[in-house]
């Protein structure tokens, strides 16, 4: 109750006109900061960015000297149906005797409000749910312009080359894709419910080669080409990020991770103008849980500016189930995958930008201690590491995550005509992409939140 009157509160409209004065401007295109910039908004528009704009007379200006503005971070890559711990995802951990999974879904429809809340009081002004229920679309269109929350596009449910079970009695959110046919139809469904794209989950497996599942996702790409609907294809392995790319998809999520990227692969992604977006850093997230099970500690939150709420943050610091006998041989497998694949996919991260693909920052918020809103930071860090300049970081999490939603002509650069989403830090993330944890305030649609205001109320 605290948190939705809280959050009633934030709903203002956006001043007529506001202007910020004096700080250094990153517009996002990747073009060279501006000293002592002005920014003019008007009716929760961007009026003018840059040196030489002007206050109108009469306006209130804001004087953020000394500070830095960038356009606000974009997460590419969420899940509103999945909770940052193992209540949203029992295929990882099963807990449900603890957490029926039918009433945590039920209350992720009901009351987003908590990740909304996170997200703004980190930065992030919009995000991509690339996978979930059928109403996070409905979640999409009702939350779109809403100064409180987000911009946020939804993919809805994912078609999926593995029939799997995380569903409930009455919905889906994977769509099995068991041949060319049920792709078509699933992506025809898709499209009759205003998704924002289509996503395939392409999982192979010792009894489901790439080869097999080829026809069902070429016909997806078909069916999804035909009713203009973005193809987004989840795939880990170059064997089928090739064939993702060969169906047409406009959006890769994950790494390659099994092998370096050849030739091959960035012809196809640099001909048919595809979005990279890494995740590097939320298999870390898996292994931090089965720490959390095998030694009983809890794990720790990187949560810089208090943003996580306190159902969430109680979850996370209670008690683990008793372990199983093979616990710690299981840790000790994902310890060594986890620094196998970390590596490669680094790598391949450098290889895809040096070869000029287009690359979108997104963390796969929902997942297990890959908390919505603060993830972005080790996110950013991460891609920093992998060899990317911190410009080209902002850059992928801003334009880059805007063109990954749709949401280019609207948001992810600081331009005349776009939306007032924007950020103002306290040092130069262009010198270091960790400065984007200092956080001063956030203007969402036009509508100024100081971070102070949108931390996480403490629990009752």
């Amino acid at each position: 109750m605290i948190l939705a009157l809280l959050l009633h509160a934030l709903r203002a409209a956006p001043a007529a006109v506001l202007v910020l004065s004096g700080a250094t401007l990153i517009d996002g295109t990747g073009a060279a900061p501006v000293a002592k910039a002005v920014v003019v908004v008007r009716d929760g528009r961007i009026e003018c960015a840059g040196r030489d704009c002007k206050a109108p007379p009469g306006a209130p200006v804001t004087d953020v000297t000394g500070l830095w503005i960038a356009p606000g971070i974009v997460d590419a890559h969420v899940h509103l149906a999945q909770t940052g711990w193992v209540d949203g995802r029992p295929d990882a951990l099963d807990l449900r005797a603890k957490y029926p999974y039918d009433a945590v879904e039920a209350g992720l429809a009901a009351h987003p409000e908590r990740f909304f809340r996170a997200d703004l009081c980190s930065g992030v002004t919009s995000i991509f749910d690339v996978g979930g229920y059928p109403w996070s679309i409905d979640l999409a269109r009702r939350e779109k312009d809403d100064p409180a929350a987000p911009r946020l596009a939804a993919a809805g449910p994912l078609l999926s080359t593995i029939d799997f079970w995380l569903n409930l009695p009455a919905e889906r959110q994977f769509l099995y894709l068991k041949d060319p046919d049920a792709a078509r139809a699933g992506v025809r469904y898709l499209a009759a419910r205003g998704a924002a794209a289509a996503k395939v989950w392409y999982i192979v497996t010792p009894e489901l080669s790439v080869e097999a599942s080829a026809p069902a996702v070429i016909a997806a790409g078909e069916e999804a080409a035909r009713l203009n609907l973005p193809l987004i294809v989840h795939a880990t392995g170059l064997d089928e990020a090739k064939q993702a790319l060969r169906a047409g998809a406009r959006l890769l999520v994950h790494s390659v991770n099994d092998d370096d990227v050849d030739e091959e692969f960035l012809a196809l992604a640099k001909s048919r103008g595809t979005i990279y977006c890494p995740t590097l850093t939320v298999f870390q997230g898996y292994l931090r849980l089965q720490r959390w099970e095998a030694t009983g500690q809890a794990p720790a939150i990187d949560d810089p500016n208090g943003c996580v709420d306190a159902e969430t943050r109680a979850k996370i610091a209670s008690a683990p189930p008793s372990a199983t006998p093979d616990v710690t041989a299981r840790l000790q497998r994902l310890e060594k995958v986890d620094a196998e694949v970390t590596k490669l996919m680094a790598a391949n991260l450098k290889r895809v930008s040096d070869a000029g693909i287009p690359v979108a920052m997104g963390t796969d918020a929902g997942n297990p201690l890959t908390l919505h809103g603060p993830s972005i930071y080790a996110e950013m860090e991460a891609m920093q590491s992998a060899g990317l300049t911190p410009m080209q970081v902002i850059v992928a999490a801003t334009r880059g995550g805007s063109r990954a939603m749709g949401a280019e002509k609207e948001t992810g650069t600081l331009e005349k005509g776009k939306s007032a989403d924007l950020i103002v830090v306290e040092a130069d993330p262009t010198r270091d992409v960790a400065n984007l944890r200092h956080l001063r305030a956030v203007m969402r649609a036009g509508v100024w939140h100081a971070q102070s205001d949108l931390r996480a109320p403490a629990a009752p």
